[in-house]
């Protein structure tokens, strides 16, 4: 019973948040905050999802988003599988230390290399672009990616890739026909959970873009403004977060069964 209990406070406390922002989205602007609150948005008004799917700046980094987490992600797991399997199949001096400084990397605060980051960007010419953020992005999701794949690469039985050797193959042939089929829920996982990343990302994305042609939708859903000076569309800012919610919702429920299968193959294998 106490164990049920907890288990309802924690999915109480992990949902309201959610349902707080859809019930907020469906309500008029004026009764998002009036007292006593609406915990129901009885009617349903649209009114907020309305103006939202008319800006045309929203839209703009509606795309902008998809194409640089899409973009980021890609690339992330082309070299990221090659490298994780050059490190989780292969025996090589330095191996231990190399895994290390990628793990360490995972862990840096962004904001520690902001710095760097845009005077790289902008003498690269790359400030205000979308491959200016997918480059500043890939600081923090190849590590990443290469730390989960190198678990799951090294987790693949051997006895595949030495039947392979026996037949004849290559490295590169043994790494395109049986590594990688099988690291599928693998690169499913890993690059759903980098999509993810990116496609919430915030400092980079506020420090390295200037114009709505290169923000992305987390940006500009903090700089929404209402008609007045001092006004806040909590209404529209709301609908536009469960906007931005839905596509990632979506991928999960499509991939839900390679994410249990990836994430179960790594904790048994492993």
């Amino acid at each position: 019973m106490g164990f049920l209990l907890v288990v309802f406070v924690i999915i109480v406390y992990t949902v309201f948040p959610f349902y707080w922002t859809l019930n907020a989205s469906l309500l008029p602007e004026k009764d998002v905050f009036t007292t006593p609150l609406k915990y129901a948005p009885m009617p349903v008004n649209g009114g907020s999802y309305q103006k939202v799917m008319q800006n045309d700046a929203f839209l703009l980094a509606l795309r902008n988003s998809a194409i640089v987490a899409g973009a980021t992600t890609l690339i992330a797991l082309m070299f990221g599988s090659l490298a994780a399997c050059a490190l989780g199949r292969y025996k090589m001096r330095g191996r231990t230390v190399v895994l290390m400084v990628i793990l360490a990397m995972t862990m840096f605060p962004q904001i520690s290399v902001l710095g760097a980051v845009h005077t790289i960007i902008s003498k690269l010419g790359l400030y205000n672009s979308l491959g200016g953020l997918v480059l500043s992005y890939m600081l923090f999701v190849l590590p990443f990616t290469v730390w989960v794949l190198t678990n799951f690469f090294k987790s693949l039985p051997r006895e595949l890739e030495e039947s392979a050797y026996v037949d004849g193959a290559t490295p590169v042939q043994t790494f395109f026909r049986i590594l990688l089929p099988l690291s599928i829920p693998g690169l499913a996982t890993t690059g759903i959970l980098a999509f993810i990343a990116a496609w919430n990302e915030y400092l980079f994305a506020l420090a390295l873009t200037i114009t709505d042609n290169a923000r992305t939708v987390p940006v500009v859903i903090a700089n929404f403004s209402g008609e007045g000076l001092h006004e806040t569309p909590w209404g529209q800012i709301m609908a536009a977060s469960v906007v931005v919610t839905l596509p990632l919702v979506v991928l999960v429920l499509i991939f839900q069964r390679k994410i249990i299968a990836g994430m179960t193959a790594g904790a048994v294998k492993g």
